[in-house]
């Protein structure tokens, strides 16, 4: 019973050591899933409008339908340390991830995407795009 009860103990104390440095790796040896990155920058026509920008959050968020986007993240800008390399000038941002770059030229000319620019273009004044590949 007592050897029993040690291998176990033993056994359980290598899991967790072996768990704990595991843990403790760095995950830059692991190979994006989603390489290709598309940040895209809005200013409203009115930027003191809530209301304009609520609905063009609304409106970025329906992008989420297109099957090549592999993940979404729309944001406003956050109240951040106020510093001279931070642009806070912005109003909305939508950050998109594809598998490759013919899953983002789709995404461009998607009937969603166009639909989108077609109900939601009144709305902002500029725009800028990122895009980038895992380098």
């Amino acid at each position: 019973m007592k050897s029993t009860r040690r291998k176990f103990i033993t056994t359980t104390a290598a899991l967790a050591a072996g768990t704990a440095v595991a843990s403790a790796l760095p995950m830059t040896d692991q190979k994006e899933e989603w390489p290709v990155v598309h940040h895209v920058f809005f200013w409203l026509k009115n930027p003191g409008s809530i209301e304009d920008r609520d609905k063009l959050v609304a409106g970025v968020k329906t992008l989420s339908k297109i099957e090549t986007i592999k993940k979404l993240k729309v944001g406003i800008v956050a109240s951040t340390e106020k510093r001279d390399v931070v642009d806070n000038s912005w109003a909305v941002s939508e950050l998109m991830f594809f598998s490759d770059l013919a899953g983002q030229a789709t995404y461009q000319s998607h009937p969603i995407h166009l639909e989108f620019i077609k109900n939601c273009s009144h709305l902002w004044e500029k725009v800028i795009v990122y895009d980038a590949i895992d380098a």
